[in-house]
């Protein structure tokens, strides 16, 4: 019988066997509560208030690993700053509210006919696909349109 899927950010990142540190954990913790796309600096002055022997440097570099990991994504919002969102285990793509910078994750099945497209039709060997798309969710939307 095979093995449920780790589901805690300290179950991911054992999993793969990195190290479980108490910096980590802080990050990854505050990412997945985060209610949408975070900078690192806003995430900084965010866990600064409770943690303020946290450095700057850390949390930046703490967002690349988890980047790295599959543990976040990384966009670039407007004025070309980065911005953070924590990822569930599975490959998947995002949709991207430039309103309220909420993400929504779609599965792979929804862009798979884009991807077989460009491996069969340009004859490329794709060894990682991100497509993120950027736009108004439903909700800016409805706010908008007073709808």
């Amino acid at each position: 019988m095979p093995t449920a899927a780790p589901t805690t950010v300290k179950d991911r990142l054992a999993a793969h066997g990195h190290r479980l540190t108490l910096q980590r954990l802080i990050v990854a913790n505050a990412l997945v509560r985060a209610p949408h796309t975070v900078s690192a600096q806003e995430l900084y002055d965010s866990l600064r208030v409770e943690n303020p022997l946290l450095g700057r440097a850390t949390v930046f570099r703490t967002l690349d690993f988890l980047v790295e990991n599959g543990l976040a994504q990384r966009f670039e919002a407007e004025g070309h700053v980065h911005v953070y969102t924590s990822c569930a285990g599975n490959h998947h793509h995002h949709l991207v509210c430039r309103i309220c910078a909420s993400t929504t994750e779609i599965d792979d099945t929804a862009v798979d006919q884009l991807i077989d497209s460009v491996r069969g039709g340009y004859g490329f060997a794709l060894d990682h696909d991100a497509l993120d798309f950027y736009g108004t969710c439903a909700a800016c939307a409805a706010a908008i349109t007073g709808a």
